[in-house]
């Protein structure tokens, strides 16, 4: 038990993120970020003039920012099964033969085609960052609380609010100008930044799609 809170801890100490709190990670050193998840968008289907105008409102799109962003793709093995289980769940509930039949054989090309290809799954993010420099994340409480301590924590609050509300002015630029490209942008909310943290320091382990809760994103930027 110790030595498994001592690898634990040891773990941790690589992991920059002090807490995610409404979406937004807080690192160790105070700063804020804010993921979006974007959409793809098929280059190579459009016309010259299409690509062209594309690439132009990406261009002015990097010339706006005042502030630096991250841009990167997870590349991940797609986890079939439970598709093949969904499809063997219709496969029973099926009563003609005849769809019964081209269920089957249905299930078993996927399952052969994904024995010898692999299915990747590819998902686009967005790293907004903002610093005020002032805030830090240092925030856990033990024990009693003095009034001078209750004081710093509102102070604290207030601090990262402030900070939350630049962060979320710069997630609407960002919006904004990749939305002149084509591409759709959402935020991640809280579980689905835990879930994109677990994936990434976890690459061994097969894809499933990620599920972004609109909803969730949507209120978020409320």
């Amino acid at each position: 038990m110790a030595e498994t809170k001592q690898k634990a801890a040891a773990t941790q100490n690589f992991v920059p993120v002090k807490e995610i709190r409404d979406g937004i990670m807080i690192l160790k050193d105070g700063s804020l970020r804010a993921v979006l998840m974007a959409s793809s968008l098929n280059f190579a289907l459009k016309s010259a003039d299409e690509q062209q105008g594309i690439l132009l409102q990406f261009q002015n799109f990097l010339n706006s920012l005042e502030f630096p962003t991250q841009i990167f793709i997870q590349s991940r093995k797609l986890d079939i099964r439970p598709y093949i289980a969904l499809l063997e769940e219709r496969y029973k509930a099926q009563t003609d033969d005849l769809m019964r039949i081209q269920v089957r054989e249905y299930i078993d090309f996927i399952k052969s085609f994904t024995e010898n290809v692999n299915i990747m799954s590819k998902n686009f993010f967005i790293v907004v960052p903002y610093s005020s420099g002032a805030f830090t994340a240092d925030t856990k409480i033990l024990g009693i609380l003095s009034s001078a301590k209750k004081q710093d924590i509102a102070a604290k609050k207030e601090t990262f609010e402030n900070n939350r509300s630049q962060l979320e002015q710069r997630i609407s630029i960002v919006e904004e100008g990749l939305l002149r490209t084509g591409v759709r942008v959402a935020q991640l909310g809280t579980e689905e930044v835990i879930e994109l943290l677990y994936k990434l320091f976890n690459p061994g382990e097969l894809e499933k799609p990620m599920q972004l809760v609109k909803e969730e994103a949507g209120a978020q930027k409320t």
